[in-house]
């Protein structure tokens, strides 16, 4: 599991990628303002688990076995990666699939809302002119 912290230019977002058994599950975490060493650290002991259960959109990943690799290159790639800020195609690709599909279950209570609201006011005109009618 793999918890990366960076600005987006509005919030400060942590973005959580896990891979299992060839499957990989992102998740973005709206941190708001700079956090603080102990708010991750909460966030990590307390709400990761559940928010990464809250995550359900997969992607398959090749699994490489990776090679043994120079301790130098390997300091190397450590600095290089904590230094980039951003998060992995793979991880970005798991929270467009994810985002699309909260955009499309509120898309349908929204049409389900709106045709309750016509059906009730549809409801209320009718019971209207049944009193009219009927000389009330």
């Amino acid at each position: 599991m793999k918890l990366t912290v960076f600005y987006d230019g509005q919030f400060w977002v942590g973005v959580v990628e896990e891979v299992v058994n060839g499957k990989l599950r992102a998740g973005k975490y709206l941190f708001g303002s700079e956090p603080k060493d102990q708010e991750v650290f909460a966030f990590v002991n307390t709400k990761l688990l559940d928010f990464m259960n809250g995550v359900s959109e997969q992607l398959s990943v090749e699994n490489r076995q990776p090679r043994k690799m120079n301790p130098k290159r390997l300091a190397r790639q450590a600095a290089r990666e904590m230094k980039a800020n951003g998060v992995s195609t793979f991880a970005q690709a798991a929270l467009q699939l994810e985002y699309e599909k909260r955009k499309k279950e509120k898309q349908i209570l929204r049409r389900d809302r709106r045709e309750a609201l016509k059906e009730y006011k549809r409801e209320i005109k009718r019971k209207k002119a049944k009193e009219k009618h009927r000389g009330r």
